[in-house]
């Protein structure tokens, strides 16, 4: 019996011990200062606190995009009058963003210079070529005659948060390869700095110190991804303050596209004008906060009216990415080319609707590139397309259009066309981007389109008939 009891005992103050550990895990660490085990409660409190941040390797960044930021040289016209000068040099960076020598800067880096000098970080020199040039953005396209080069991979800027770190690499008062860090401290920003009539400003506001010379750098994030092109400074004494601004790298992936493959931007408009919130204007259109854009005024017979949306009406959201202010809008506009269609989410009268509005030009036509006719038309043919990467340019330096999707029981499919060819020609002239492609399509001839497998060594021809 007094065994039984013994036992008992034992048990009782065993499970007591236990559930007094499991619960003095839930006590503050003052009310375990009397306890032995205080200081490793005390570490793994710190462990679970922040085991969930990732550890930021600056090295490993830096490492991975130096390579690709190169020193940019412009040398400007002279003046035509004698005796007032041999014309000026100014200095910037850029960002190499493909291996056969394609390269980004911002345009006012480059702007009326009669020859451009490249250096890049093993001091080689090159001769560069503008490709296209941007104002309302303030991007510009470089072409070098290299090849094999380091290029930088482009991260997704959208997925930026206010408080992350970012590294600001350029060449500032020529010191070449320079790497400052910072934090992103806000987003959507608009400063009011580029001198285009339809300028787009939706900078990515950073305290990484940004200097003259800085223009056109790279920003990235801690992987070594390019989320950024530098471009600004807000400065009373010409140099860094506190504040600097890059472009997003969403947007100017999205501009160096169309200046590679067309020498200009094809930017979509909608149709309005629009203008950020104040609180008083949010409150008498019942809103709940002063958040999105308000529309001002339409154009006539333009893809907003067309649409259905009125003066007065609040847009919060685009292809359901939300829209905060004027200058996102704008930024989420230049996505998009003439003829594609975006979902609008707006409020009216208090409540919440949503729409689709077919973007067009600034001429107010659909445009021929991703028009409705050309899109009807590829459907009949059986087949989809996209631009080449600039990853395959460095094989398809001519350029092309790949082919994404075949249909069933389409020509395309019948004539055994397959994913992943490479349209390079049309009716025995150069397919070099989609427009002329769908240029040659609407033509109606033969149609006999010409190309490449990535995977074959020969050219393949396909006679396509509706």
């Amino acid at each position: 019996m007094a065994t039984r009891w013994v036992i008992l005992v034992i048990a009782v103050a065993f499970c007591s011990a236990l559930l007094g550990v499991l619960a003095g895990r839930y006590l503050t660490l003052r009310e375990f200062q009397h306890v032995e085990s205080a200081a490793e409660i005390r570490d793994e409190l710190r462990l679970r606190t922040f085991a969930s941040s990732a550890p930021t390797d600056f090295i490993s960044a830096s490492e991975r995009v130096m390579p690709c930021v190169v020193s940019v040289r412009s040398y400007q016209s002279p003046s035509l009058l004698p005796g007032l000068g041999q014309g000026a040099v100014t200095t910037g960076s850029a960002v190499i963003i493909s291996a056969n020598g394609y390269i980004a800067t911002n345009n006012h880096v480059v702007e009326g210079a009669r020859r451009i000098r490249v250096t890049l970080p093993d001091r080689r020199e090159f001769n560069a070529q503008v490709i296209g040039a941007d104002e309302s953005t303030d991007l510009a396209l470089l072409k070098i005659d290299a090849e094999n080069l380091t290029a930088a991979v482009f991260g997704n800027s959208d997925s930026l948060r206010v408080g992350e770190w970012v590294l600001a690499v350029g060449n500032p008062y020529s010191l070449n390869s320079t790497v400052t860090t910072g934090i992103v401290s806000a987003k959507g920003r608009s400063i009011d700095v580029l001198r285009s009539d339809d300028r787009i400003e939706s900078f990515i506001q950073t305290d990484a110190a940004v200097n003259p010379g800085n223009s056109g750098g790279a920003l990235v994030n801690t992987a070594g991804e390019l989320i950024g092109i530098n471009t600004a400074i807000i400065t009373n004494s010409g140099r860094h303050e506190g504040y600097a601004f890059a472009i997003p790298g969403n947007l100017a992936r999205r501009v160096l596209n169309d200046l590679r493959d067309y020498g200009e931007v094809k930017r979509a408009v909608m149709g309005a004008w629009i203008q950020a919130l104040n609180d008083a204007q949010a409150k008498q259109l019942r809103l709940p906060t002063a958040r999105g854009a308000v529309i001002t005024d339409l154009t006539p017979a333009g893809p907003a009216a067309r649409g259905g949306l009125e003066a007065g009406d609040v847009l919060i959201a685009l292809n359901a990415a939300p829209i905060n202010s004027s200058s996102e809008l704008q930024e989420q506009l230049s996505r998009y080319r003439p003829g594609e269609t975006v979902r609008v989410t707006y409020i009216r009268n208090g409540r919440t609707r949503e729409l689709s509005v077919l973007l067009r030009n600034k001429e107010n036509q659909p445009g021929l590139l991703v028009s409705e006719k050309s899109d009807d038309l590829l459907h009949a043919l059986g087949f989809t397309v996209r631009g080449l990467t600039y990853e395959e340019y460095d094989t398809y330096s001519d350029g092309g259009v790949k082919v994404t999707a075949v249909f069933r029981d389409s020509p395309a499919e019948r004539r055994n066309l397959e994913v992943g060819f490479i349209i390079t020609g049309l009716n025995g002239r150069r397919v070099a981007n989609i427009e002329d492609l769908i240029m040659g399509l609407t033509e109606k001839e033969d149609r006999l389109i010409k190309g490449r497998y990535p995977d074959r060594d020969r050219a393949f021809y396909y006679q396509l008939k509706e």
